[in-house]
């Protein structure tokens, strides 16, 4: 894809990241080229997942591959969560709207959601893991809700600061080991 065609994606704290997408009314040659273009921008950022929110387009839209090939994606077009399983686990997560921070959110271990394709088809989805994880904080966009609003007041205090900081300077994403599992933690 040319790089013209990249979205540029909102940094926290911009407060465009706070309002929530509203249902798309049909899905039809604009809604595909928006998912075009946004599969484009998450694997050119190398994140596993994207909010149309946070490509400033409030729309309820999720582009979504956690395949380590990057040949797995997944479209939910008015994503509604079903079911959430009680047993949960915290993890660090990460994400392409806040830079360079990760941290542990507790989430559920599975889901179940029902969405529409590329093509306007109804489906059901059951994921876990990964992918559980990654729809969870992709509907939470949608929600105008971002990760880090799970964390203390006092967190989210230092990393507005360090983004608002970077921004500035005009620092890039620095990419950091998982505390917890010794692997690159990826965006999502």
């Amino acid at each position: 894809m040319n790089p013209a065609e990249l979205l540029p994606i909102l940094k926290y704290p911009d407060p465009r990241l706070l309002r929530v997408a509203q249902p798309v009314a049909a899905v039809d040659e604009r809604v595909r080229t928006l998912l075009e273009r946004m599969f484009a921008t998450m694997y050119e950022a190398n994140g596993i997942g994207l909010a149309a929110t946070q490509v400033d387009v409030h729309e309820r839209v999720i582009v979504i591959d956690v395949s380590e090939a990057r040949d797995q994606p997944l479209v939910l077009i008015n994503p509604e969560l079903l079911w959430a399983s009680p047993e949960t686990r915290k993890g660090d997560e990460g994400c392409l709207s806040v830079p360079g921070v990760y941290d542990g959110v507790e989430r559920a271990l599975a889901v179940r959601v029902r969405a529409l394709d590329a093509h306007g088809h109804s489906r059901e989805l059951e994921a876990e893991g990964l992918l559980a994880v990654c729809i969870q904080h992709e509907m939470d966009h949608l929600q105008g809700k971002v990760f880090v609003e799970y964390l203390s007041l006092l967190k989210r205090t230092r990393i507005k600061a360090k983004l608002l900081k970077a921004g500035r300077d005009g620092e890039g994403e620095a990419e950091r080991p998982s505390a917890r599992t010794g692997r690159r933690a990826v965006p999502l």
